[in-house]
């Protein structure tokens, strides 16, 4: 795994790569890919996610999801990355870090998505055990949290070989669909995940204080 902040691409300041898939932020340029992939696993995500603004799939809507984005990393909040295909370039789905939590805390909360093409074919396994190490090592947060509907299988499986363990089950914890629909509760520590390989280089540590 190799993480990298190209210092000549304005596009790329982030970059977190393994092999066959690589994790960054999405940039403009990147609006007609995502607008097509979204829109073509409309029904496939529909179930497990929000409602979708009217305008999301438009420049416009992308533009100011992009404006949101820079602003919550500025402020330290979140995180969010396009997964891609090292090989062709496309995009297979997407990452955030969000609700980042400092002081005694040190806890984030970890969402993703994937296009429908592309489900079922490990990506999504593997970008989060490229996320992991970059959350653990390098923003050195001590608790990964994730949640995911009861009927939400494939989601489930993938927590769990992540190495998330089922803590508790919320009532009406998250409004998805146009509904408040209960979900069941994981969680990953920096304790549990640093007996496991492929951890970060401590070096790239000093290339991302503007992302702490």
């Amino acid at each position: 795994m190799a993480l990298l902040r190209p210092g000549s691409s304005t596009e790329a300041e982030l970059l977190i790569e393994s092999g066959e898939r690589y994790l960054r932020p999405p940039v403009m340029s990147d609006f007609k890919a995502w607008a097509e992939i979204r829109a073509q696993s409309h029904s496939f995500l529909k179930p497990w996610e929000p409602l979708w603004p009217a305008d999301d799939l438009t420049k416009t809507g992308f533009r100011r999801r992009l404006r949101r984005y820079a602003r919550e990393r500025k402020e330290g909040r979140s995180l969010s990355f396009l997964l891609f295909s090292a090989r062709t370039n496309e995009i297979l789905g997407g990452l955030t870090v969000s609700n980042i939590r400092r002081g005694v805390s040190q806890t984030a909360t970890l969402g993703y998505w994937m296009g429908q093409r592309h489900a079922g074919k490990g990506h999504m396994s593997a970008a989060v055990a490229m996320i992991l190490p970059f959350c653990f090592d390098v923003l050195n947060l001590h608790r990964i949290e994730a949640a995911c509907l009861p009927t939400n299988s494939p989601s489930l499986r993938l927590l769990e070989n992540a190495g998330f363990r089922r803590e508790g089950y919320a009532r009406n914890y998250l409004l998805i669909n146009g509904s408040w629909q209960d979900h069941l509760l994981f969680g990953c520590l920096a304790e549990e995940h640093a007996a496991h390989p492929g951890k970060l280089n401590p070096n790239v540590e000093g290339l991302l204080k503007e992302f702490l």
